[in-house]
C-alpha cells in the first residue's frame, strides 16, 4: 500500500498528496516505534507510582493513622 503525505501551498491554498519515499516511511515508522516506547514508559511510571501510593497508605494505616490523616499527609 502506497503512503502518502499532503503537502499545502499557503499562499495558493493548492493541495497536492506525494508519495512517501522509502526513507520516508522507514523514518515515520521509528517516529512511531518511539512514540510507543515512550508511552509504554510513561504508563509503567504511573503504575509504580500508584502501586508506591497504594504501599504508603497502607503502611500509615498499620501505623494507626487515619483515613483523614493519611489525606492530609497528601496521600
Amino acid at each position: 500500500m502506497t503512503q502518502y503525505k499532503l503537502v499545502v501551498d499557503c499562499t495558493t491554498g493548492k493541495q497536492e498528496y506525494i508519495a512517501l519515499t522509502p526513507a520516508e516511511i522507514a523514518e515515520r515508522d521509528q517516529q512511531a516505534a518511539a512514540a510507543a516506547e515512550e508511552q509504554a514508559k510513561r504508563d509503567a511510571d504511573a503504575e509504580a507510582k500508584a502501586i508506591a501510593k497504594e504501599s504508603g497508605t497502607l503502611k500509615l494505616s498499620s501505623l494507626g493513622l487515619t483515613d483523614e490523616e493519611i489525606k492530609a499527609l497528601g496521600f
